[in-house]
């Protein structure tokens, strides 16, 4: 499974549409074949940042998400809306069982 996290942190007067853009994005990308999760939160520390959270079947399953031309007209339009760099991390995971 990979994981995916990330953040972006918005200026107030986009932050309603940021968070409706975000919102449009994850609910698409739970469609997608491959996506196990995909949710964003709003950070309990600072109101303006979003943190996505992604988890995939495997590394096809992301590359086809990267490659829907919608997936890049949101990072697009998000960026415009931050007030610096947004942070995008993967992760190569699997499950343990009980310790």
């Amino acid at each position: 499974m990979i994981v995916v996290t990330g953040s972006v942190t918005v200026r107030p007067e986009t932050f309603e549409e940021a968070r409706r853009l975000s919102l449009e994005h994850v609910r698409r990308s739970r469609q997608e074949p491959g996506c196990i999760s995909h949710a964003v939160h709003v950070d309990c520390e600072n109101p303006l940042r979003l943190v996505f959270f992604e988890q995939w079947a495997d590394r096809a399953a992301l590359a086809a998400h990267f490659a829907v031309p919608a997936s890049g007209e949101f990072v697009r339009a998000v960026r415009s809306l931050a007030t610096g760099a947004t942070t995008l991390e993967l992760y190569d995971a699997s499950k343990l069982e009980k310790l």
